[in-house]
């Protein structure tokens, strides 16, 4: 089996552990190493007894746990199985870079399974555990299929913590960028928190897919925090 510490500590870097400490507060001890190094790595134990390596693996360094979470979207297994890791995994995503570098791209035949398994974090007192489930919605679900289950959901969806406000805008966002009259439908009646609204007009306007126009309405619509 791979020694994933000395593989990862000989790529360490001092300076990007401190970067991230600072970019990414309360996540944990960070050893600096890059997240393609980290993903390349979780490439190789996936060819391996990559079982071993995740009932074995601690959890000391960020870079740790982030490569346990990519060694569970990468391996050659059924869903049944991959669940069943993740359902271990995500308690212990404490941070939004761990988040939302370890998501899983599920294939077609297994989606209508991967949303039920999502839907339940969404309700639980975990903030990165329902932002998991946010961005995992953001990567796999927008698209005709499911996008008004999607826009139900992200509404219903309520947590007092910053970063999965910021999660719920960015999906809203990209749900207004592939179907903009549903998604402005939505944003003219909904029950988001004043914060989440106004976060979710900002990405919108930051998106280089939306026309100018499009934005000075979307602008518009800001609403006035008292």
């Amino acid at each position: 089996m791979i020694d994933y510490r000395s593989a990862l500590r000989e790529k360490a870097e001092g300076d990007i552990a401190g970067f991230n400490a600072r970019l990414i507060p309360g996540g944990g001890k960070f050893l600096g190493v890059r997240i393609p190094i980290i993903r390349n790595l979780a490439k190789e134990i996936a060819k391996g007894d990559w079982r071993s390596f995740i009932d074995e693996a601690d959890d000391e360094y960020v870079e740790y746990v982030m490569l346990q979470g990519m060694t569970i979207g990468c391996v050659n297994t059924d869903l049944d199985e991959r669940l069943t890791y993740l359902r271990r995994f995500i308690p212990k995503v404490r941070n939004w870079a761990v988040c939302d570098t370890c998501q899983y791209k599920s294939k077609n035949k297994e989606r209508e399974q991967y949303w039920e398994f999502l839907r339940p974090y969404l309700n639980t007192p975990s903030e990165f555990g329902m932002r998991f489930a946010v961005i995992a919605i953001l990567s796999n679900f927008i698209d005709e299929e499911y996008i008004d289950r999607v826009i139900e959901i992200m509404d219903r969806t309520k947590h007092d913590g910053y970063y999965l406000k910021m999660g719920i805008a960015w999906t809203i966002s990209a749900c207004f960028v592939k179907f903009p009259e549903k998604t402005m439908d939505y944003l003219k009646n909904n029950t988001l928190d004043d914060f989440t609204f106004n976060k979710s007009l900002q990405k919108i306007t930051g998106s280089f897919r939306v026309d100018d126009d499009t934005k000075s309405i979307i602008r518009g619509m800001k609403r006035k925090r008292t």
